[in-house]
């Protein structure tokens, strides 16, 4: 099944961009990024910035902003069937170099899992230097690291 991801989440001051691959069946369902409630992903941005878990998503996106964080995914459409990173087909990528031309606060780009990270190693190729780290996956489908294991490499994006 062909599916394409979200607009990115962005403001003028974000200095981190987190990218994910591609949302999830749960959820492109609900419309949100990170909607499965078992996915970390709003849970660990709280406890990196010592904040409660966001109750609503326009909540979560108020906290993306306050602290300066931009979350997109690498794809912006593939073939998929079910949720699983490692059934994507027929990528297309984000256009980057855009994006970056248009937010030059960005300083650190953080792939959320090894799989985003290999599709932007395979796609984009940056004219400019920028760090780049990669987070343990926050997906419910990562279980080889505990929730405090995965926030302590989390924290690096502050």
């Amino acid at each position: 099944m062909k599916i394409k991801s979200f607009p990115a989440l962005v403001n003028p001051a974000a200095e981190v961009l987190l990218l994910g691959t591609m949302p999830g069946v749960k959820s492109l369902a609900m419309n949100e990024y990170y909607g499965h409630p078992q996915n970390y992903f709003w849970k660990l941005l709280a406890a990196v910035f010592e904040e409660e878990i966001p109750s609503s998503y326009e909540l979560k996106k108020e906290m993306l902003h306050r602290n300066k964080i931009a979350v997109w995914d690498v794809l912006q459409a593939c073939e998929r069937e079910g949720s699983l990173d490692n059934d994507i087909l027929n990528e297309i990528p984000n256009d980057f170099t855009a994006f970056l031309n248009e937010h030059p606060k960005i300083r650190l780009i953080a792939f959320n899992g090894q799989k985003a990270a290999a599709f932007f190693k395979k796609h984009v190729h940056l004219d400019k230097e920028y760090n780049l780290i990669t987070l343990p996956s926050s997906s419910p489908a990562n279980a080889g690291k505990s929730f405090e294991q995965k926030l302590k490499e989390w924290k690096a994006i502050i």
